[in-house]
């Protein structure tokens, strides 16, 4: 047991592998609508179809790389860690330019879907990997739990510095709109818009798209420091996973008896849609701050207090599973952001009431990020007990959980920025239509709530909960102690015992 303790400065090194994920995607998910509608300026159908397809492609890309880590084999540093080695540079690359506007007048919606897509691709080769490394760190459950509550501290952090880096840099540059209200109505107000928007100070949007590459630069330094920490930090185990068995099952084998597994898809369902109110929200939440609650000057800040207010409590609801349970922390950590999503549609614009309600919202966010992680590793316990003769499934676990969560992420997002062009999304507009403003109020609170309602709802079918987490993880203890002092017994005396 003390040979497979880990050291803090081990699970800090894994756990900074966790950041580049995050601060990239919270730059992402926080800021690319806005970017592509007001610095870019795109027609919000284009931005749609951007959105929809980069978070799909994403979404294919992470059981695509799964396959090829089945496939893939041991090498003196692993079998995970070239995979996050390699992807770096080129992700890193790929991450600016999807930040920087081409001077072209055609193709760039080709440009920032080719970019946003290779990144998605790119960043998968880094983050799969990244996240089935869990189960090759240590044997012990308690060591991986541990683990993966650095690991989310650091993830959360890592939000804090996408949004803090991204959103001060930008914030500090006003980005140039249009009153275009009056122009609305008329025929020529395309014409009107136009001449309008030619005698605004171009110089401004310019400073802008400068902005933008900027922190683009940082983040991507970021991203490049925190692969080298986990790489010369972190020892990838290879007899911390898997029994003594028979050869390897196939991965389309592997993919059935992952996906016939229970337990698996009823965590997968009600992550699904909660996971799904929490991007919902992120989307769309700077659009809401900006137009819709009046703080155009402010959301960055209102951002910043969400991921700080989350990564603070972090480590309580990391002790609040260990004393009441996983499934018991579910229902009131993502429940308890319900009030507060519900409080800032209703009540009037009011900038001290927002930033009470941001706080208060960041301690359920952080619930999100922590709970799926830590949960994942359980399933896949029960998942070896029930079949001791299959090994080496672990990245078909982790990124088919991903995939249904991007797919479904992709669809609403498009969806979302779709409906904002129907309402009638006024590009670089100083103000917005109440139509506009009234699908904002949707797309962060009404939708968001359903969809968390329907989560919780169908977790309750979630079969693992403490009393059986504690039987798993005796048997399979159990089942590794024998293994290691029998190994010449066959696979059927292994399903005998268990």
């Amino acid at each position: 047991e003390n040979r497979e303790r880990l050291s803090v400065c081990s699970k800090l090194c894994y756990a900074v592998g966790g950041a580049p994920y995050q601060i990239t995607g919270c730059a992402l998910g926080f800021f690319l609508q806005i970017y592509l509608l007001d610095v870019a300026q795109l027609d919000p159908f284009y931005a749609s179809i951007i959105l929809f397809v980069g978070r799909a492609w994403d979404a294919i890309t992470d059981p695509m790389v799964g396959f090829f880590i089945s496939k893939t084999s041991w090498t003196r540093v692993g079998r995970l860690m070239p995979w996050i080695i390699f992807s770096t540079p080129f992700a890193v690359t790929a991450y600016i330019l999807i930040w920087f506007v081409p001077d072209i007048s055609r193709g760039q919606v080709m440009w920032y879907l080719i970019f946003y897509c290779l990144f998605q691709t790119l960043v998968t080769c880094f983050h799969v990997p990244y996240s089935a490394l869990t189960m090759f760190i240590s044997r012990e459950q308690s060591e991986r739990d541990s683990a993966t509550a650095y690991r989310m501290t650091v993830e959360v952090l890592g939000s804090v510095l996408g949004t803090a880096i991204q959103g001060q840099i930008v914030g500090k540059v006003d980005t140039p709109c249009v009153e275009s209200p009056l122009f609305i109505s008329k025929p020529n107000s395309s014409v009107a818009m136009e001449e309008l928007n030619m005698t605004h100070d171009t110089g401004s949007l310019t400073d802008t798209r400068n902005a933008y590459m900027i922190a683009a630069g940082v983040i991507g330094g970021l991203y490049i420091l925190c692969a080298i920490i986990l790489s010369l930090g972190v020892r990838e185990k290879r007899e911390s996973s898997q029994l003594r068995s028979a050869e390897p099952v196939s991965f389309f084998q592997g993919l059935k008896l992952v996906m016939n597994h229970g337990a698996y898809i009823k965590l997968i369902a009600g992550f699904l849609f909660t996971s799904l109110a929490f991007m919902l929200l992120e989307g769309n939440f700077a659009l809401f701050c900006t137009y819709t609650l009046g703080f155009r000057n402010e959301f960055q800040n209102i951002l910043l207090a969400i991921m700080l207010s989350a990564t603070l409590t972090i480590p309580f609801w990391q002790w609040f599973l260990t004393h009441f349970g996983k499934k018991t922390a579910v229902y009131v950590g993502i429940s308890s952001a319900i009030p507060f999503l519900i409080l800032v549609a209703v009540l009037s614009s009011n900038l001290i009431v927002t930033y009470i309600v941001a706080v208060a919202a960041g301690i359920s966010v952080a619930a999100a990020f922590l709970l799926p992680w830590s949960m994942l590793p359980d399933v896949i316990d029960d998942f070896k007990l029930q079949h001791p003769d299959s090994h080496g499934h672990e990245a078909i676990f982790f990124s088919f959980y991903v995939f249904f969560t991007k797919f479904a992420s992709g669809v609403s997002l498009g969806i979302s920025t779709l409906s904002l062009d129907f309402a009638g999304y006024q590009t670089r507009g100083c103000s917005q239509p109440s139509e506009v403003n009234t699908t904002l109020k949707m797309l962060v609170s009404a939708v968001p709530v359903g969809l968390i309602l329907l989560g919780l709802l169908l977790f309750k079918l979630y079969p693992i909960d403490e009393e059986k987490r504690k039987k798993n993880k005796k048997a399979l203890q159990d089942l590794r102690e024998e293994s290691n002092s029998s190994s010449d017994s066959d696979n059927t005396e292994l399903a005998s015992i268990v």
